[in-house]
């Protein structure tokens, strides 16, 4: 996500997609990418056992923006940001007498939120395990502070206490630690604002959020009806067609993409680094575990494509808004869009950047199909000079 300099003509090399008719890779399942356009990105980081996929993801599409900017490239801290919303859900829970969800999950426009309004810090200096594990372990973490709120909002005193959320922040910062007001890095003092100010260099007005559902109208925003969306987060709304214009423009631009979806398919391993919407795959699996994807022995992965290329659903408007209808396509992980490539039949895939380690066939990234990306997107962010301008001006942005 920011590899850079030398020259200022390596740079612009950077900074823009890497054609590479050249770099065909063949993996023993069947499957053989040709990679189309690769764009700069960080290491792939391992979220672990916890639900932060969220800010893992848009992290390193900052951390991408960062280097195409011409930017320094950094590991930012997604602990930081945990740390930051867990405090403001916790305090929007109580105010709303628990009619809210509370959960270690979140969207992608929680990064930009955590930015404009706290700024932002390194990994180097806030890596959020202080309690005694080498991963992210959130099983305890996420437990403690339900009971925590649940506790409060019962409130059988029939009054709250000023104390509660003091203690539940202490609570907070006990697992991950406690924020520094200023920090050292390379040997500047800073603030997490002046760090997101003077190193990272984002606006944050700069991005927007695009879904694409029949149950609002186009053209307009609307704030998407997913539990994880505790800010109330308005997205803008594009007919399927043009919300995967928009995906192909930002690539092709240079320009990396946010991507929230739903990978509860039978179509989708990790493992196999693929995911793919096959014509004969009718059922979902329960749950969105990473353990749950992997079950399947070697005929049923053939059976749904995991094997070796198959012909795949013709996703059509009307069919992606049955599937979230029905409670089919739910937002389950976030991700983070930094390429496209094609198999051996020609059929179109977007190179995808994972937080589950590298403990795949493709070290950490994982191929999505065109037809993947278009029944199961929840929504995607990307830099506004990312949208085609014939979109742009439908939408109104400036």
């Amino acid at each position: 996500m920011k590899h850079y300099t030398t020259a200022a003509v390596l740079l612009a090399a950077l900074a823009l997609p890497v054609a590479a008719q050249d770099t065909e890779t063949a993996k023993p399942e069947g499957y053989q990418f040709k990679t189309l356009i690769d764009l700069p990105t960080t290491s792939v980081k391992d979220q672990y056992r916890s639900g932060t996929c969220w800010s893992f993801s848009t992290l390193s599409f900052l951390e991408s923006e960062m280097m195409r900017m011409g930017r320094k490239e950094v590991d930012l801290s997604e602990m930081y940001v945990v740390n930051l919303c867990y405090k403001a859900k916790a305090d929007l829970a109580v105010r709303m007498h628990g009619e809210v969800n509370f959960a270690g999950g979140g969207a992608a426009h929680d990064i930009l939120w955590a930015y404009k309004n706290f700024g932002m810090m390194p990994e180097e200096v806030y890596s959020g395990k202080q309690y005694g594990e080498d991963g992210h372990v959130h099983a305890e973490l996420d437990n403690v502070l339900s009971s925590f709120v649940d506790a409060v909002i019962e409130n059988k005193g029939r009054r709250l206490t000023t104390a509660w959320k003091p203690a539940f922040d202490a609570v907070v910062d006990a697992y991950l630690g406690a924020v520094p007001e200023k920090f050292t890095v390379d040997g500047n003092e800073y603030t997490p604002r002046t760090y997101a100010d003077k190193v990272v260099g984002i606006n944050p007005d700069d991005y927007v959020s695009i879904t694409s559902f029949t149950h609002h109208p186009f053209y307009t925003q609307f704030m998407l009806e997913v539990p994880d969306n505790w800010l109330f987060g308005t997205m803008y709304n594009l007919p399927l067609d043009e919300m995967m214009a928009v995906v192909d423009n930002a690539l092709a631009n240079g320009y990396t993409i946010a991507w929230g979806a739903d990978v509860s398919e039978q179509g989708f391993s990790f493992a196999k680094g693929v995911a793919v919407m096959p014509e004969t795959n009718e059922k979902e699996m329960n749950g969105s575990e990473r353990s749950r994807w992997e079950k399947l022995d070697k005929s049923e992965r053939r059976q749904y494509g995991l094997d070796a290329p198959v012909t795949e659903v013709a996703v059509t408007q009307e069919l992606r808004q049955k599937a979230f209808d029905n409670y089919e396509t739910t937002d389950d992980h976030g991700m983070h869009i930094v390429g496209t490539a094609e198999d051996q039949n020609g059929t179109k895939y977007y190179k995808v950047k994972n937080s589950w380690n590298t403990d795949n066939v493709y070290d950490g990234y994982l191929y999505a199909s065109e037809a993947f990306l278009r029944y199961k997107t929840l929504d995607i962010l990307v830099h506004k000079d990312a949208l085609p301008k014939d979109i742009r001006k439908k939408l109104g942005i400036r």
